[in-house]
């Protein structure tokens, strides 16, 4: 079976840090990329801060009712766990693992990333 590696990047000291907007959607950068980060129903979700299909910033995106990350500009819906777009084109958001330590909030890039 295939596991991925990841190098975990400090975010922030702890999740009160994050500047979410009216949607509550957050943007951090680290590693010279910009990252979404979303809270939802406890979960933190990192995302690509560009939607794969025609480049509209997710920042201004939403969560349907079935928990979809949902692009502002043509309504493309993608999966917060894995990226699949719902749509049959088959665009995929990069996603990135987050996790809340005891000592910060933590984004992952995958080792081959660097």
């Amino acid at each position: 079976m295939f596991w991925k590696k990841y190098i975990w990047h400090k975010a922030a000291e702890n999740e009160t840090y994050l500047k979410l907007n009216r949607t509550g959607i957050g943007t951090i950068e680290l590693n010279g990329k910009k990252i979404c980060v979303l809270k939802q129903k406890n979960d933190w979700y990192g995302f690509a801060y560009h939607c794969p299909h025609a480049g509209a910033a997710m920042t201004e995106s939403y969560i349907d009712l079935s928990g979809n990350i949902v692009c502002p500009l043509h309504g493309y819906k993608f999966s917060l766990k894995n990226g699949r777009s719902k749509s049959p084109e088959g665009f995929c958001l990069k996603v990135y693992p987050v996790e809340l330590r005891k000592d910060g909030f933590y984004i992952g890039f995958e080792e081959k990333e660097k």
